[in-house]
């Protein structure tokens, strides 16, 4: 894998991620965005050697999800 394909995947699983937050906490997509930029789970989304940009955007999400109700990734 190349580094443009890895930041395509990595920005596809964002976007999904954005939206996701935008649903579920009634929110505008800049506050969603700011939200997942900052946090632990973009962090590890970001560094390819966690594979996580190979998962699905559900399973990224679980993670902030998680993320914001116990304020790590568990």
């Amino acid at each position: 894998m190349n580094d443009s394909d890895f930041k395509y995947m990595k920005e596809a699983i964002a976007a999904d991620v954005a939206e996701l937050l935008t649903k579920d906490l009634d929110i505008n997509i800049i506050k969603a965005l700011n939200i997942l930029y900052n946090s632990q789970t973009y962090s590890k989304l970001n560094d390819p050697d966690t594979g996580l940009y190979f998962q699905s955007s559900g399973y990224v999400y679980s993670f902030l999800k998680n993320e914001l109700k116990t304020g790590n990734l568990g």
